[in-house]
């Protein structure tokens, strides 16, 4: 017999054997002790992780000459001396049937084996069919397998291995056990792999084995191939090196001289890696999922440590992963995994494979100069909260400070108030209901000529109580830092003007200090009302304008309540969320702080004097009108002829028919 490869020769045999399935394994075992074997297995998973082969032994299992719990057979798993048992491990078994359902996969192949099953099995206990990637049968040949899978007879047991259980119809899927297999670990891969070189007398490093079970990539087959072809180019001992370049991986330290180069932003020596890389004839595919794997494993490092068992890599590989992560934040680490996931991506598709991988690590490197948008606004709230409004930094000056522009002679003097100590009123307006509030009614401005800016203005510092008194002057010098005279304590201003020669000019001590202006008297009850109306009479709103002008109007703390006589239901239909919007900005306005609108409907309101000068009833309507006059003032009927326009025809008035 011819060489045999490792993943035939060393295939397992027994359950026991079968490495990172024990959830499956153990069911089957126990199925087995209990009797309660099922007509149709579904056995789905990655690629080389023992799906045939557990249905194999599960058929050797089902078919073997000893009984459980016997002398030769003393556990579920399959005695492997008797006839069946080397039959079924050889292939050549009569009533275990393997079906290559890629090959065999029409409707007329799928009738042959129905018709087949009907008869009872030549030797053996059960006739069993093993269909190998069973979600390449047609749909029409499922459905002809459906009947016999439904209501099988007792001899016949299907087994079908698949690698996507979602392409087999749910049909087919619910009447046979489904076991999901999983992805073979990297320390069982490992492991198992240090036991077949041992049994091949040969010598590995551990960094041989662990590339080997990472180029495995959670398949113990694709392991076992690779590890054939590596004995193969190897002279006796398995070394990191050699299994790199077999499988055509980048040099470990070149990853992380890659990241370093990221890390100083130097965008050269990123490219210069690069040029090596492709040079020696690497494939910038794989190097981008190598990059990919590799800060995955950076982010983990940072996140878990270095020692974490998210970590399935080898001793020194966790080393190298955790100085790289020392080099960045985990942001930087997850931006630059999003970038090489996506330039790995492209590069399946993309012309010019190396441009693109250029590209990728280049954006890598020009994304360590970015900063991150808490620390941008951080830096601007710290920012604001040092300077002034103008930008500039707040100063507490001991003596006035004077902002002056040149102006002409005959320029009016202004004086400004002392500033307000930098604090937040506990009513202060919202900003929103403020601006609404200007827009629906005259901004106060000032005088042209009082804010021209040619015109000197005198600030005066938060220590200073005497008043400065400023001439027509051209230009200004502060003199703030000057020394002052140890015989006064009143400021110094230097002038400057055209013409002139600089000179002192002192305060004089008779002249009163200036009183900060007396706080304005809360506004009246009548002036808010004419600000609402006004503004709610801009905004189109008037059916609601007409309804609150016969309202009694009331101010209780931070809330404006108004009383009307009409009912809750036509309140709710006059007053929009754009009409309380208005009112609400514009009486935060005239009260200067943030307020409420509160309307009280079905009040008992008392006759109040219209604009037209007549009186008004508590219903509405003025002395001596009709039922038509009050429809014609009902704010409903107004409503409707403004959006319909409607026309009143008839007027039924029940109050006087009573």
């Amino acid at each position: 017999m011819g060489y045999q490869v490792l993943a035939r020769k060393y295939r397992p045999q027994r359950f026991a054997d079968v490495a990172g399935q024990d959830h499956v394994t153990r069911t089957l075992l126990n199925a087995l002790t209990q009797n309660r074997v099922a007509h149709g297995y579904i056995f789905s998973g990655h690629r080389g992780i023992g799906k045939t082969t557990i249905a194999r032994i599960l058929a050797q299992a089902l078919n073997c000459r000893r009984e459980i719990g016997s002398a030769e057979r003393s556990s579920p798993e399959p005695c492997g001396t008797c006839d069946s048992c080397i039959e079924i491990r050889q292939g050549n078994a009569v009533d275990v049937i393997e079906i290559d359902a890629a090959t065999n996969r029409g409707i007329d192949e799928i009738r042959e084996l129905r018709d087949a099953a009907r008869y009872s099995p030549a030797r053996d206990r059960y006739k069993i069919y093993i269909l190998d990637e069973a979600h390449q049968i047609t749909e029409a040949a499922f459905n002809a397998l459906l009947k016999t899978l439904e209501e099988p007879p007792a001899h016949i047991i299907f087994m079908m291995a698949t690698t996507e259980p979602e392409n087999i119809p749910q049909t087919i899927r619910s009447r046979c056990q489904h076991f999901s297999f999983r992805a073979v670990k990297f320390d069982a891969i490992v492991k198992q792999l240090r036991d077949l070189v041992g049994r091949e007398n040969l010598e590995a490093d551990d960094d041989a084995l662990a590339l080997l079970a990472e180029a495995g990539d959670g398949s113990m087959r694709d392991g076992l191939s690779i590890l054939d072809q590596a004995i193969a180019s190897s002279s006796g001992r398995l070394t990191g090196d050699s299994v790199r370049n077999l499988v055509g991986a980048a040099p470990a330290h070149i990853l992380e001289e890659v990241m370093q180069a990221v890390a100083r932003s130097s965008s050269e020596d990123v490219l210069r890696q690069v040029d090596h890389l492709i040079s020696e004839g690497h494939s910038p595919t794989h190097f981008a999922r190598q990059m990919v794997r590799f800060l995955r494993n950076a982010t983990v490092a940072k996140i878990a440590g270095k020692d974490s068992s998210l970590l399935q890599i080898s001793s020194e590989e966790r080393e190298r992963v955790e100085r790289v992560a020392a080099l960045y934040g985990e942001e930087d680490l997850t931006r630059h995994l999003q970038i090489m996931l996506r330039t790995h991506g492209e590069l399946g598709y993309k012309q010019e494979q190396r441009f693109h991988l250029e590209l990728g690590l280049l954006k890598m490197a020009h994304a360590q100069r970015l900063l991150p948008i808490e620390q941008l606004l951080s830096d601007v709230a710290h920012s604001s909260s040092a300077t002034g409004t103008g930008g500039t930094a707040t100063r507490t000056p001991s003596r006035p400070s004077i902002v002056a522009s040149p102006a002409s002679e005959n320029r009016r003097t202004e004086a400004v108030a002392p500033a307000r100590p930098n604090s937040n009123p506990p009513n202060q307006v919202s900003p929103f209901a403020a601006d609404t509030a200007r827009k629906g009614s005259p901004r106060q401005e000032f005088p042209s000529d009082s804010v021209s800016s040619g015109g000197p203005r005198i600030v005066a510092g938060g220590n200073s109580t005497s008043p400065i008194i400023m001439g027509s002057v051209a230009s200004a010098t502060l003199v703030e830092d000057l020394p002052e005279p140890e015989t006064s304590s009143r400021p110094v201003i230097q002038a400057e003007s055209p013409g002139t020669s600089r000179s002192e000019m002192m305060l004089a001590p008779q002249a009163p200090p200036v009183q900060p202006p007396a706080p304005a008297p809360p506004p009246s009850v009548e002036r808010l009302r004419s600000a609402i109306l006004q503004a709610l009479m801009d905004g189109n709103q008037r059916i609601l304008v007409s309804m609150l002008e016969a309202g009694e109007w009331t101010v209780e703390g931070n809330e404006v309540v108004i009383k009307v006589s009409e009912s809750q239901t036509v309140v709710d239909m006059s007053l929009g969320p754009d009409a309380r919007r208005l009112a609400v900005a514009s009486a935060s306005g005239v009260l200067g702080r943030a307020v409420k609108l509160r309307i009280v409907a079905g009040a008992n309101v008392a006759a109040t004097e219209k604009r037209n000068g007549t009186n008004a009833k508590p219903g509405g309507a003025s002395a001596g009108e009709g039922g038509r006059n009050r429809a014609d003032h009902d704010p409903v009927v107004r409503r409707m002829q403004e959006k319909f326009g409607a026309q009143i025809r008839t007027v039924i008035d029940y109050k006087e028919k009573r």
